[in-house]
């Protein structure tokens, strides 16, 4: 009888919950996870340092000119053209922000609230082009406007969005006009596309 109340008590009784060892392995995550983000923003780091060639971006002037056209969205980031993966962090570049592009005979005004904004003088715009991803952002077909510009030794391509994806072709008919695109932005459309 004794042993039946015994195994009846045995069957009630809950596991004492060990504490210690579950803040042990919630401090450890936590812990790991704190490594994880250091290192990351340690390697973002690092590139802008290898990146440290690339010159100042140009200041938006005083005159910019007659706006030929206008986009409001978002800007995705920039990289070596024709290289999708390949992302240009120096300056700025590579913050993801909202931003406000004004198209004149002079050049390409980029706005960024909460980052750098940059000027894009028109003789150093290479092409533009309609692509579906740039480092780190893959859209539908057509749904990002890619930009090559030169700045100092190197060609690079940033990437817009606009609120109004409608407005994409009409801004890469204008700067290839502009540029006087001769199949540059379709090559490297061709090599880097995902």
């Amino acid at each position: 009888m004794q042993q039946i109340q015994q195994i009846h008590l045995a069957e009630k009784s809950q596991e004492v919950t060990d504490w210690a060892a579950r803040i042990g392995w919630v401090v450890g995550l936590v812990l790991f996870i704190a490594l994880i983000y250091w290192l990351m923003r340690q390697g973002w780091k690092w590139r802008g340092t290898l990146q440290g060639d690339l010159p100042e971006l140009p200041e938006i002037p005083e005159e910019t000119g007659e706006p030929l056209l206008l986009l409001s969205g978002r800007y995705h980031g920039s990289t070596s053209a024709g290289q999708w993966l390949d992302r240009i962090v120096a300056h700025g570049l590579g913050t993801r922000s909202r931003a406000e592009l004004t198209l004149t005979a002079e050049g390409l005004a980029v706005v960024r609230p909460g980052a750098q904004d940059y000027w894009i003088p028109a003789d150093r715009l290479r092409g533009a082009r309609l692509d579906t991803g740039i480092a780190g952002k893959v859209l539908t077909e057509g749904g990002l406007l890619v930009v090559t510009w030169q700045h100092g030794d190197r060609t690079l391509d940033s990437g817009f969005r606009s609120d109004h994806a409608a407005d994409h072709q009409t801004w890469v008919d204008k700067i290839n006009e502009m540029s006087g695109d001769n199949g540059v932005a379709a090559q490297h459309n061709q090599e880097g596309a995902p």
